[in-house]
């Protein structure tokens, strides 16, 4: 199996990194760079009988694994966070040609080191065990223990970091970590998973690439204690249906359509560039996108023009060219629902301002930077996910309504609220329901903070020490 641990190969080189993994021609699933179309690699494609291997692989080592300190996991967390770093271009240059996005920006290389810092940020992490009864009834101490082996489903937007937001603090705990990758991006995840076991112990991660059966089988599985996914609402429900049997613990990140809420008082020029890489980050490709915008009458074109402004300054295209920042998005189906999202709006009234109008003789699967103003709440583009480069501006006059209008929907992963008088936004943003709101900013996760939705989003938290907490189990020992 690709992932299995140490490999004496120098892994630093994409030529070497991408041999290591990719299947030979003719033997695995053609993976092709959304934006060229040019072919990347074959991504294994492994069985149900591999996965019950991986799992009694990952049931062994999570015995000598669980069994060493927080201290010696951590230290091979650190070395882990080596690795990455010491291949971070290789592994970079695989995630722009497989899932399409720039090298640089927000991209490629900023993930790839977001990978290192996750690692490391796990290993800092003090988890001590918790007295709560000292006195002369006795004494009860609470301490966090292994679930035992996790097993794992990613998405194709961040399939290397947010891989890493399953696995480090998995490790850490003492589990050990079967994962699956998503069918769009297998080879970033094997790549990277090539990477850390380079120094992990044999058995303590394993990646298996394959179809949905392959996942199905994976949240079914009698072998996992614990499942973590980040990806749609309806995948996240049908893995709450499966893990209903066994009973499994569940870490769900789900979909989100984020609501943004600019205040009278915020000044549309300086918010502007913030605003824009909020809801494009990733070229929209990202569940905590801000992916609504609600702006006050009194500042809306001043916005609008702002937004603009900064979208015509941001070039598209081939994420390996150094001087492009947003890319493709990253297949077809979302290419299509994009398009379709826009030309819905198109078709309802709304003002296209810029973008709507792909260069349908380019290859790959471009879509313009588009901002849409002029339309209504209740609009497919804002009432659904688009998940892409799309942004529909929406009119306000009363912070009651916009407010309502925020929490309308079914989701709630993040949200963000914009002005000057921190008080009052703070004010708004206590009113809002979603897992994390922001101000003056959006999307800006940090590995100390704990992130999760409510609603329709999921629950269960990542990150920080919540987030160590979630992938172990709370033991009670009283005397």
């Amino acid at each position: 199996m690709t992932t299995e641990t140490t490999t004496a190969t120098d892994l630093t080189t994409f030529e070497n990194l991408l041999a290591a993994i990719t299947a030979p021609e003719g033997q695995g699933v053609q993976m092709k760079d959304p934006a060229t179309g040019a072919v990347v690699g074959y991504a294994p494609q492994r069985t149900e009988a591999d996965l019950d291997a991986a799992i009694a692989t990952a049931r062994q080592a999570q015995r000598a694994w669980g069994a060493k300190s927080h201290a010696e996991r951590s230290a091979y967390l650190n070395r882990a966070a080596d690795a990455v770093e010491a291949a971070a271009e290789a592994l970079a240059e695989l995630l722009s040609r497989e899932q399409g996005k720039p090298l640089n920006g927000l991209n490629a290389r900023f993930e790839v080191g977001a990978c290192a810092g996750w690692l490391r940020a796990n290993a800092r992490f003090e988890i001590e065990p918790q007295v709560l009864v000292d006195d002369e009834s006795g004494k009860a101490v609470l301490e966090y223990v292994p679930v035992g082996v996790v097993g794992a489903i990613g998405p194709w937007n961040w399939p290397m970091m947010i891989s890493i937001w399953q696995i480090a603090p998995s490790l850490r705990m003492g589990n050990t970590v079967v994962l699956k990758p998503s069918e769009y991006t297998p080879l970033s995840v094997l790549g990277l998973a090539a990477v850390l076991n380079q120094v992990l112990p044999e058995g303590v991660l394993q990646v298996l690439a394959g179809d949905g059966a392959l996942g199905a089988a994976l949240t079914a599985h009698e072998g996992v204690d614990k499942l973590m996914f980040t990806g749609s609402t309806q995948t996240g429900q049908a893995i709450m249906r499966s893990a209903a049997d066994t009973l499994k613990r569940l870490t769900l990140e789900l979909g989100g359509n984020d609501a943004g809420i600019v205040l009278p008082d915020a000044d549309p020029e300086a918010i502007a560039e913030g605003v824009f890489w909020g809801a494009f980050i990733n070229t929209g490709q990202t569940c905590a996108a801000l992916k609504r915008l609600y702006v006050h009458e009194s500042q809306y074109d001043q916005m609008c023009e702002a937004l603009v402004d900064v979208a015509k300054k941001m070039p598209m295209g081939v994420g390996t060219d150094e001087e492009n920042v947003l890319g493709p998005l990253q297949n077809k189906a979302q290419f299509d629902i994009v398009s379709s999202l826009v030309e819905e709006a198109r078709a309802g009234g709304a003002r296209i301002l810029t973008g709507g109008d792909p260069d349908e003789d380019q290859p790959g699967y471009f879509y313009p930077v588009t901002l849409v103003a002029d339309i209504d709440n209740d609009n497919p583009l804002v009432a659904q996910e688009q998940f892409g480069p799309a942004l529909p501006i929406v009119k306000y006059t009363d912070l009651d309504q916009v407010i309502d209008w925020a929490n309308g929907l079914e989701v709630g992963l993040g949200s963000s609220v914009w002005g000057t008088d921190l008080d009052e936004a703070r004010a708004v943003a206590a009113r809002l329901e979603a897992g994390t709101t922001w101000i003056n900013k959006h999307g800006a996760v940090d590995p100390r903070v704990p992130f999760g939705g409510v609603k329709k989003s999921g629950y269960g938290l990542e990150f920080g020490l919540e987030g160590l907490k979630s992938v172990a189990l709370p033991k009670v020992t009283s005397w």
